[in-house]
């Protein structure tokens, strides 16, 4: 898979998985894991990358006597999942393109 389309997938599955309410990593992961593989060391990276688009923001709370980063998902956040469902109902419709048998002409 192309690594861009790849990036921009990941982002939104960690976008979706804080939706409903804030998470913090390890449970992210395992909220994304049923649908697609990530890792620590893949995740970290797009939640900073998220908080630097200010799509997310992070508080840290005690949990167990550690701090623990809890991510909230912004408004802008929010708007893009939206656009991404917009885009993937584009990219649908490239995909039934690509992938349809070929129809003889008469």
């Amino acid at each position: 898979m192309d690594i861009q389309l790849k990036r921009g997938l990941l982002d939104v599955c960690v976008l979706a998985a804080i939706k409903n309410e804030d998470s913090y990593g390890y449970q992210i992961i395992k909220d994304i894991k049923p649908y697609v593989d990530i890792s620590e060391s893949t995740l970290y990276p797009i939640l900073r990358r998220l908080e630097s688009a200010e799509l997310l923001t992070v508080r840290s709370a005690e949990h167990n006597g550690r701090l623990r980063k809890y991510y909230h998902i912004t408004e802008a956040g929010v708007a893009r999942i939206e656009a991404f469902k917009e885009e993937w109902a584009e990219i649908m419709s490239i995909y039934r393109f690509v992938t349809q048998e070929e129809v003889k002409h008469e």
